[in-house]
């Protein structure tokens, strides 16, 4: 793990949406140690700042990550061309545990740019489907525009169950409108042998978190990853302290079993 920013350089970079873009980083030098999904890095834009960025694609020393420009920092990185340098620092947090869900089907719901910690999860699964039972990704958007990579999406409705729905729909769209959670009951998967992952904003993680342990699934088989500011990513300054877990260091991936207890505790 890196703690101070090894120079990395942009060598690819794709609008996914008007405020959205993934861009693929490459060392200068020495790479870091091995990244794993669930995993993030603090990639730094020279003289504006650094923020946690998870990892969306990862192949050999190569990085990918999806930035939504929601500041300073986000905006630089969202903007930055290929040849441009940054620094990185990690790789930090927990990862998503994959090996557990081996055997089992696989159930992962998105929401949002929370589908980019979840894809390394889809590519691992369709490049080993002898390993796991049924696939399923679910995703929710607040518009038909905000959707990510929506080429894989094509891909993915080949190889597995890829359901999509959106809060707002524009005239083009025929499919699903509404809430993610909605989506189960279109899944394929055994709640008594699967495995959830599931990334997207808090009130979405609780809802379906909540369904899926109504459908008895065990917590335990339900990884969620968390997010609160993040500015140390070591565990020393306290910014994502979320009740006894420093989430920057213990999660973002922990279960739902340690996980519910804390996000229905009110200003916690």
């Amino acid at each position: 793990m890196a703690t101070v920013p090894v120079p990395y350089r942009v060598v690819e970079c794709s609008a996914e949406s008007a405020d959205t873009a993934t861009i693929a980083l490459e060392p200068v030098g020495s790479p870091l140690p091995a990244f794993t999904p669930g995993q993030y890095a603090m990639v730094y834009a020279f003289g504006v700042g650094d923020i946690p960025l998870s990892v969306c694609g990862i192949d050999g020393h190569r990085l990918t990550h999806t930035v939504r420009s929601v500041g300073a920092t986000s905006a630089a990185l969202r903007s930055l061309r290929p040849g441009t340098r940054v620094g990185v620092r990690g790789p930090f947090g927990t990862a998503w545990d994959l090996d557990a869900a081996s055997g089992r089907d696989l159930l992962l719901v998105a929401g949002g740019i929370g589908l980019a910690p979840l894809r390394p999860l889809v590519h691992d699964a369709l490049a080993a489907p002898q390993r796991y039972g049924r696939l399923n990704v679910l995703i929710g958007a607040r518009t038909p525009g905000d959707l990510l990579y929506t080429e894989e999406l094509r891909r993915w409705r080949d190889a597995a169950r890829t359901l999509v729905t959106v809060d707002r729909p524009d005239a083009t769209w025929t499919g699903d409108v509404g809430v993610v959670t909605a989506l189960l009951d279109r899944a394929a998967f055994d709640p008594a042998n699967s495995v959830a992952f599931v990334c997207g904003p808090e009130v979405m993680i609780r809802a379906t978190a909540r369904e899926l342990v109504h459908r008895a699934m065990d917590p335990d088989r339900i990884r969620v990853s968390l997010e609160r500011t993040m500015h140390c990513a070591t565990g020393h300054c306290g910014h994502c302290q979320l009740g006894p877990l420093l989430l920057c260091r213990d999660g973002p991936v922990v279960t739902w079993t340690h996980a519910q207890t804390l996000l229905f505790v009110r200003e916690l």
